[in-house]
Order: C-alpha cells, then sequence, then structure tokens
C-alpha cells in the first residue's frame, strides 16, 4: 500500500508541474490550431492552386497498385478497391506543411519583437570594484614598473 502511494504521489507533482499543464495547453491549441490550417489549406488555398493549374483537384491524383485500384475514378474509391499511391493528398499535406510553418515563423517573429522591444536596452554592466587585495597588488606592480 505504501509503494503506491508513494507513486501516486509522485504523479501527481509531474502531472501538476507549470510545464506538464503548459505542455498540454499546447497540445490542445495545437490541434484546433491544426484543424483551421487543414480547412485553409485545403478549402482555401489548394482550389485556388488548382485554379491556376487549369482546374486540377490535388485530392484525386494517384496511381492505382492494382487493376481494380486504377480503373477507379476518385482516390477513395481506389484506396478501397487495393493498394493506391495518393500522390495528391502527398502534395496537399506538403503545402499544409509549408504553411503552418510558414504562420509559426511569423508569430515567433512578431513575439521576438515585441520582446525585443519591451526589454530597454540595457547599459552594459559596470566593472566590479576591485577588492583590496587585487589594489594592493596593483600598487606593488607599480612600485615593481618604477624600479625597474
Amino acid at each position: 500500500m505504501g509503494w503506491g502511494t508513494a507513486i501516486l504521489e509522485e504523479f501527481k507533482k509531474f502531472a501538476l508541474r507549470g510545464n506538464v499543464v503548459d505542455l498540454a495547453v499546447g497540445v490542445i491549441i495545437g490541434a484546433a490550431f491544426g484543424k483551421i490550417v487543414e480547412s485553409l489549406v485545403g478549402d482555401i488555398f489548394m482550389p485556388i492552386v488548382g485554379r491556376i493549374l487549369g482546374g486540377l483537384d490535388f485530392s484525386n491524383y494517384f496511381i492505382g497498385l492494382t487493376t481494380e485500384a486504377s480503373k477507379a475514378s476518385t482516390y477513395d474509391a481506389a484506396k478501397k478497391a487495393g493498394a493506391t499511391l495518393g500522390y495528391g493528398q502527398f502534395i496537399t499535406i506538403s503545402v499544409n506543411f509549408v504553411i503552418v510553418a510558414f504562420v509559426l515563423f511569423m508569430v515567433v517573429r512578431a513575439m521576438n519583437r515585441a520582446l525585443a522591444k519591451s526589454a530597454a536596452p540595457a547599459a552594459p554592466p559596470a566593472p566590479p570594484k576591485p577588492t583590496r587585495e587585487q589594489e594592493l597588488l596593483g600598487e606593488i606592480r607599480d612600485l615593481l614598473k618604477a624600479r625597474g
């Protein structure tokens, strides 16, 4: 009974530490942000890119690796029919990654600039005052220089 209680107390300390709670909040916000970016890519950017490239719909670009999959008209049907390489999905997810990376870059850049502006430029630190021992050693050095 004592061993289980000790483990439970240790887990409680671990789970309630600030870093773990911050990490959990970050994961939850990240998942929600991921859905927003997924919609941005799938519903806004990819149709524009497809239109610019002649009405292409990347979601249905695939290579069927079986005869049945090759005859399918959509990627979902091809996946059900057999082994399929969905390179259109890969293109979409790659664009999604680039957008997420760029947005995170812009967020971090803005935060760094805001932090730099809020931090007042610090004056260089004053050199430490020499100790009494250092002053005496300096005087001895000066006397030795004067003699020789």
